[in-house]
């Protein structure tokens, strides 16, 4: 996925406010946080993963299957994605 590069900094900074995230969950637990507020955290981090995961999955589409350089690339972009849903949606 070598197109990444050109979004490497969005990508990163996505990254950094979920781990950001991630460390606020973990210090509600820390300190006992209520269960209520924790889940509100954890369905938040959820919701940025999912959005970066979005994200790189366009990328890869637009990169591999639309803006393929033949059809040769084209089926191994598709077939790539087939995989990596099959992954994602277990």
């Amino acid at each position: 996925m070598s197109h990444l590069t050109r979004d490497n900094s969005k990508l990163i900074a996505r990254l950094r406010r979920i781990k950001g995230q991630v460390e606020g969950v973990e210090r509600a637990l820390e300190k006992g946080a209520d269960c209520t507020e924790v889940l509100r955290q954890i369905a938040s981090i959820r919701g940025a993963m999912t959005g970066l995961t979005n994200e790189v999955l366009e990328e890869h589409l637009r990169s591999h299957v639309v803006e393929a350089s033949d059809e040769t690339a084209r089926e191994q972009g598709a077939e790539d994605m087939i995989q990596i849903l099959k992954t994602y949606l277990k």
